[in-house]
């Protein structure tokens, strides 16, 4: 007599697509910004290790001091001596804002005109998916070319402390890594991105007296804060064309020949700043937008808040002043020198103080083996070879592997259209679809490491 007797049926696992799972992670409301629920955080990171675990991988949802868990997790390669491959992403995303400007439910992903709404859908859910989702679908089939290890952090929005202090305390044992958490080119060229810039962002506090005083009684004796602080910060003022000064500028690390070759396939930059509205702070500027977002340290003045719409002497002003940083420069000497301008401006029984945040940029050898192998995995991908770009914006993340020598590839499938960060963010059905075929070609281009 058979066990399980007569009508015995064999049960087959059925395995969701990588639309139904994006969809499935994106409802749910993973916000590390103000106002976020920590049982969502934590949901979101069991739905990453729950993936990798239920394709035979090993994982686990790890939190340093209290900050939101990151999902840490590792799937092994068909054959033993394949090289490994760190996977980032993040699962947290930017609170939805006011949600009678969406047009479909922030959490509710909604699909209209071959694109999916919801919050995440492209930063980062359905930009880093992808990678997982290859590799797990790779590895149940036991063709996983390469070992990965996936590192998915909750705290991208909110400064990634958690997994920059481990990244510095931990080697993670990777011969290189995939960072899936930037740009297209183009709706049709892929792009990777072989630097990012720094950032020194500092809180500036000018006092010059104990209260607002009656600029009738006072004004013209006493010291004004909004005075002050104006002074201060035209010692740190860019030139006319828009250029740092030199103390800002030092260590600033020359662009190879490769990169600007790359950058001349790219939409011209008097056509960029057009799109958006903006107007060139010099006449050359739009030519050289590359070589300014990329390559160069940039100085702006973020925020001004003193006094108030009556005649006083205001007693308090305050300022965000930030600097992009170019490869090559360090934030903390970038930050001194800022501290020490800004201070020189400030007249005498002004008092000042400052609360500074640093991040170093980074910047990859794009002749490196593992670019070169990405940059023919995406070709092969998306048909048209990458851009070579640099990042105007800062991933803190990148710097400490760069530190560590592990070549990295930043690429992604995000778009300017996709409003990340704004109501109605969205993702194209066809940027998914690229994503899953870079993701393919990455791991199987990268299993030639070493060889």
């Amino acid at each position: 007599m058979l066990r399980g007797g007569p009508h015995r049926r064999e049960c087959r696992v059925t395995v969701p697509t990588l639309r139904q799972e994006l969809v499935d992670w994106l409802r749910i409301p993973s916000v590390s910004t103000g106002g976020g629920d920590a049982r969502a955080i934590r949901r979101a990171c069991d739905w990453v290790c729950e993936r990798i675990e239920a394709a035979g991988g090993t994982a686990e949802a790890v939190s340093l001091d209290g900050g939101n868990p990151m999902a840490l997790g590792d799937l092994p390669a068909a054959r033993p001596g394949a090289p490994t491959v760190l996977a980032y992403g993040h699962y947290d995303v930017q609170d939805p804002g006011p949600l009678d400007a969406w047009v479909s439910p922030p959490f509710e992903p909604t699909e209209r005109d071959g694109r999916l709404y919801a919050r995440g859908a492209a930063d980062d859910k359905g930009n880093f998916l992808p990678l997982l989702h290859v590799a797990c679908e790779l590895a149940r089939e036991g063709e996983l070319p390469v070992n990965v290890r996936f590192l998915v952090e909750g705290e991208e929005e909110i400064g990634s402390a958690s997994v920059l202090r481990r990244l510095r305390e931990e080697d993670p044992g990777a011969d290189c890594a995939i960072v899936f958490d930037s740009l297209m080119a183009d709706e049709r060229t892929p792009a990777i991105s072989v630097g990012a810039r720094g950032l020194v962002r500092s809180r500036v506090e000018v006092r010059t007296g104990a209260r607002d005083l009656h600029s009738g009684l006072y004004g013209g004796a006493v010291l004004n804060a909004a005075h002050a602080l104006l002074a201060m910060l035209a010692q740190v003022a860019p030139d006319p064309e828009g250029r740092v000064r030199a103390e800002l500028a030092a260590g600033v690390a020359p662009v190879s020949a490769v990169e600007r070759d790359s950058w001349a396939r790219l939409r011209p930059g008097p056509e960029v700043l057009a799109a958006v509205g903006a107007r060139p702070v010099a006449g050359a500027a739009g030519e050289g937008f590359y070589d300014r977002i990329g390559a160069a340290p940039a100085l702006d003045v973020n925020m001004i808040a003193t006094g108030e719409p009556r005649t006083i002497v205001p007693a308090v002003a305050g300022a965000t002043v930030s600097v992009r940083l170019a490869p090559g420069q360090r934030a903390t000497e970038v930050g001194a020198e800022l501290e020490r301008l800004l201070r020189a401006g400030a007249p005498e029984g002004a008092e000042v103080a400052f609360d500074t945040d640093f991040a170093d940029p980074a910047l990859f050898d794009p002749e490196d083996p593992a670019l070169r192998l990405a940059a023919t995995a995406l070709e092969r991908a998306c048909g048209v070879p990458p851009a070579l770009l640099r990042l105007g914006g800062t991933l803190p993340l990148l710097s400490v592997l760069a530190d560590r020598g592990i070549p990295t590839v930043v690429s992604g499938f995000v778009l300017d259209a996709d409003a990340i960060h704004a109501p109605n963010e969205s993702f194209r059905l066809e940027s998914l679809r690229l994503g899953e075929r870079a993701a393919r070609e990455l791991y199987l281009a990268l299993a030639e490491l070493g060889t």
